[in-house]
């Protein structure tokens, strides 16, 4: 086909140019509604890597099938084009709302996300061989540019998509109304395309099906975003026995504090902490976890003393109970939780304000991170951090990082890890004591009773051969539940719960979250 001159060109500029940008906007909007149904899966269930691989895998599949099914809607390109726009701002804005919905209410979440996966991708997949009709329509060029042009809008697109979704959409629009937001961006793209440079081609029953489609989709988007926060606010307590008090999704987890209120059988109030889900302390037992983890690892020289993880800031309350304490370094890498257990007023009463002593010196950064760079010298070490059964935590409990801490090790230092249940998780467990064995330490396992947990271990450790006696420091003060005799027993383990022998965890094989998400499912 001739090039065409006159008035004509600029024309056919510009309309070429529509649809590579509705091909940039579309891109981006598709890889956003991956990434919502990827995080939320991390949020909800804690495998990021099993989530991505399902969502992803699912609707690249999903994504062929939808250009197959494309081939005959080709001879009527816009009009498809502009109701997949539609179906697909409408299907992906609501998605992460109903993924919510089927895990707060239905505990359907998996079927749901594979079905929710292919049906989005089914739409996506779509798009690419309606946009090159309409393109071609326009003016006629060789296979490969056209296929050059509209796969450069469509990756470029992508990165926008992958950068918008976790430093503009989730901080500033959370993730309900974020998907909405692009949903609503996802249907103007589509239409702005059809309704300007394809209008001719539009037939006066697809116009009006297109506009009343709008209209539709328009009220449910604009509705779920009105109503987002109340609908979050009742799912999320849905998940939770106690009403929920506070609530926040901060950079890295949701944080949520729930607090009872007074029933027959249980005495006082009942403030809980939970992490992703995952709970992280009751305040009607908490002291018992937290005598446990603290006292025994204090007996040697505690003058400078490292807490990874604990924001809580109820674990630096036990070790400021020293007065020989000269400085405790806490590195925990939300400060959002750090911000809860300074201002939340049982909390803060619970942790007796420990953040505001200055000997409390607050690092917010990864622990990983954060050791491999250290130069400080510590007497003991203090590590609590959340359990192994996220892709995010499962590396603090190798050898590598086992390692890490060793190099901060004063002389005669100790360690201590809370290392989940050998009740409910054993094989986690001692696959997190061989790993400190690997890395150079000999341990003394240990476990107690806490029970809003159930049976919890803890590993105390030394650098060398010799395992760290299971004892109280000389001096220790008053406390609530532990005692001598009760420290000396907690070294016992039954017959069913002895030591197993399970291979270490490192960074390229973490066997601890493989043990950790297969015997925690079962519960």
């Amino acid at each position: 086909m001739a090039e065409p001159t006159g008035p004509a060109r600029p024309y056919r500029r510009l309309a070429r140019a529509g649809v590579l940008a509705a091909v940039f906007v579309c891109a981006a909007c598709g890889l956003v509604y991956e990434l919502a149904l990827v995080a939320l899966g991390s949020y909800l269930i804690g495998d990021t890597v099993g989530q991505a691989s399902i969502v992803l895998g699912v609707m690249v599949f999903a994504m062929g099938v939808g250009a197959l099914a494309a081939k005959p809607l080709q001879p009527r390109a816009a009009a498809a084009f502009a109701a997949i726009e539609l179906l697909l701002a409408l299907l992906g804005g609501l998605s992460v709302l109903g993924l919510y919905a089927a895990f707060a209410w239905l505990d359907l979440y998996a079927p749901a996300l594979v079905a929710t996966a292919f049906v989005l991708g089914l739409l996506i997949g779509a798009e690419i061989p309606l946009l090159m009709v309409l393109l071609q329509r326009i003016r006629k060029q060789a296979a490969g540019s056209a296929v050059a042009d509209l796969f450069a809008a469509d990756y470029v697109g992508a990165l926008l998509g992958g950068l918008a979704f976790p430093f503009l959409l989730m901080p500033v629009f959370g993730q309900l109304k974020g998907a909405l937001v692009v949903g609503a961006v996802n249907a103007l793209a589509g239409l702005a395309l059809v309704f300007t440079v394809f209008r001719r081609e539009l037939s006066r029953r697809a116009r009006a099906a297109l506009t009343a489609g709008s209209v539709v989709v328009a009220l449910c988007l604009g509705y779920a975003y009105l109503t987002a926060q109340d609908f979050e606010v009742t799912a999320r307590q849905q998940l939770y026995r106690d009403p929920v008090v506070h609530a926040e999704r901060s950079r890295y987890q949701e944080i949520v504090l729930t607090r009872s209120v007074s029933e027959p059988g249980r005495s006082g109030t009942d403030l809980r902490l939970y992490l992703n889900g995952d709970l992280q302390f009751s305040s009607t037992d908490e002291y018992r976890y937290h005598e446990a983890l603290v006292h025994p690892v204090l007996r040697g020289r505690h003058a400078e003393v490292l807490v990874l993880g604990g924001g809580d800031g109820l674990g630096v309350r036990e070790v400021l109970r020293y007065p020989d304490v000269a400085r405790v370094t806490v590195v925990e890498l939300d400060p959002a939780v750090v911000a809860l257990a300074r201002t939340e007023p049982v909390l803060r009463e619970l942790n007796r304000g420990a953040f505001d002593d200055p000997r409390v010196r607050l690092v917010h950064t990864d622990a990983f991170a954060w050791l491999r760079t250290a130069t400080e010298r510590f007497d003991t070490v203090v590590i609590d951090l959340p359990d192994p059964d996220e892709t995010a935590t499962a590396k603090l409990y190798t050898v590598e990082f086992y390692a890490l801490v060793r190099a901060v090790l004063a002389p005669d230092a100790r360690i201590v890890v809370q290392a989940g249940s050998p009740y409910f998780a054993p094989r986690s467990y001692w696959s997190i004591e061989r790993s400190l064995r690997a890395a150079g330490f000999a341990t003394t396992p240990y476990h107690v009773d806490v029970p809003s947990f159930g049976d919890w271990g803890f590993l105390l450790a030394a650098p060398g051969a010799t395992p760290p006696a299971l004892e109280l420091p000389a001096g220790a003060p008053a406390l609530r539940f532990l005692d001598p005799e009760t420290l000396r027993l907690a070294g016992n383990f039954p017959a069913d719960r002895r030591r197993l022998d399970v291979p270490e965890s490192t960074l390229l094989q973490p066997r601890v979250l493989e043990y950790a998400r297969a015997e925690w499912r079962g519960y």
